[in-house]
């Protein structure tokens, strides 16, 4: 053997260099995979109960005019020039189709005096509309009596986004109420302090 072939290359030198960084960087990979909880979707969930948002019920009609609803949190103004808001809704819903149908909705900002009412339109396969708490928009849409805002909207767009779909409305009329606002904040309904 000739000293040049025991003599390591420079390649051979930089690829033992950089072997060191790329095993490193491999094993930080791992490690973070390792990390992560068995869970992460139920983290996810934790993480964002942790977010306190107000407390809207969402309405509209089917085309043979029978009232749907639910509670949502995930509610956010989009635009002020034009009006809009988007509102958040599972496809698990009872109500999913309709609201993947309607051409108008109405949101009633609530407050702490419609807990039942949120609990109800919440709830999976219960009857929302029974039971009071609600009169018809100039629109002929069902809103939340004594609710803090009613804005009735026509819809704008509507986007598949993982489990939910994205409901965005342009606001065509405002009623303004009275009170201080409901709050969802770790999986339960509060009032601010």
């Amino acid at each position: 053997m000739t000293d040049q072939q025991d003599r390591p290359s420079q390649q051979d030198r930089q690829d033992r260099q950089d072997r060191p960084s790329q095993q490193s960087q491999q094993q930080r990979q791992q490690d973070i995979v390792i990390a992560r909880p068995p869970g992460a979707s139920d983290a996810f969930r934790a993480a964002m109960a942790r977010f306190p948002s107000g407390v809207v019920v969402v309405t509209t009609r089917c085309p043979d005019g029978s009232p749907r609803g639910f509670t949502a949190s995930s509610f956010c103004s989009v635009s002020l020039t034009p009006p809009m808001i988007l509102v958040c809704l599972a496809n698990s819903a009872d109500s999913a189709a309709s609201f993947a149908s309607c051409d108008h909705f109405a949101v009633s900002v609530l407050s702490p005096v419609h807990r039942g009412l949120a609990v109800r339109f919440a709830t999976k396969g219960a009857d929302k509309f029974e039971g009071g708490g609600l009169r018809l928009s100039p629109r002929g849409l069902p809103t939340v009596e004594r609710a803090l805002s009613e804005l009735d909207c026509v819809l704008h767009a509507r986007h598949p986004a993982g489990d939910h779909m994205v409901l965005i409305g342009r606001v065509t009329e405002v009623r303004l109420g009275e009170g201080s606002p409901m709050v969802y904040y770790d999986r339960s309904f509060r009032t601010l302090a």
